[in-house]
């Protein structure tokens, strides 16, 4: 069953603040080329083509009361393509096909989707899908460190996106942490595990089967 309404927001995070994580986890699991902003990052994203992760999510209002704790594991194939599954404390799949970025809730049975252009339209999420230069897209900063981290802050160039900055906490070498700050005052915080970079991955991972049932919902 096909509805044409607006796409409901998953219940863990909006489908635009996952393709922006996403984009930003593009910069996960590579050795770092140099210790600056814009560089450092572009060193990051230099040859990778797949990305899988354990992720620990936590998501604060804007008085820093936490919302929701939860944990899955992602898939990244640049590109265009992803898979973020999360386990815990509800199951659910969103898959970006190349065409369509689909939100499945197991629990509800229902499956919101989109077109991906619509979904990355004007979003830093474009670096999934081509390889502008990270300053194109983001104003890149580093920051002042913070206890064993190093940090660098990247501000959407775009005005009317969702996030206000997302920030990247490097212990050493190894990327491992990722904080997104959206205009409404939420902030997401993520940690990352059992990191693999450029690992083949199925392509099943990232097909939605249609046959699964339910209703579907579509915003276009």
């Amino acid at each position: 069953m096909t509805h044409a309404i607006p796409m409901r927001p998953p219940r863990h995070a909006s489908v635009l603040g996952l393709v922006l994580l996403l984009a930003a986890l593009a910069l996960v699991g590579a050795p770092a080329r140099a210790a600056d902003g814009a560089a450092r990052l572009d060193g990051y994203l230099d040859g990778l083509t797949t990305l899988q992760a354990d992720f620990h999510q936590v998501t604060f209002n804007s008085d820093r009361t936490q919302m929701l704790e939860s944990d899955g594991r992602l898939y990244l194939e640049r590109p265009g393509r992803f898979r973020w599954e999360y386990r815990t404390p509800f199951a659910q799949v969103i898959i970006a096909d190349g065409k369509r970025v689909y939100v499945h809730d197991l629990e509800l049975e229902q499956v919101y989707h989109r077109s991906q252009q619509a979904a990355l339209r004007g979003t830093p999420a474009l670096l999934l899908t081509q390889d502008e230069p990270i300053e194109d897209l983001f104003v890149v900063t580093p920051m002042e460190e913070g206890g064993e981290r190093d940090w660098v802050a990247l501000r959407p160039r775009d005005p009317d996106t969702e996030i206000e900055r997302i920030e990247i906490g490097f212990d050493g070498e190894q990327l491992d942490t990722l904080l997104m700050f959206d205009r409404f005052g939420q902030v997401t915080h993520l940690r990352f595990a059992d990191i693999r970079r450029n690992q083949p991955l199925e392509d099943d991972l990232f097909r939605f089967d249609h046959s699964t049932g339910g209703d579907f919902l579509e915003f276009d």
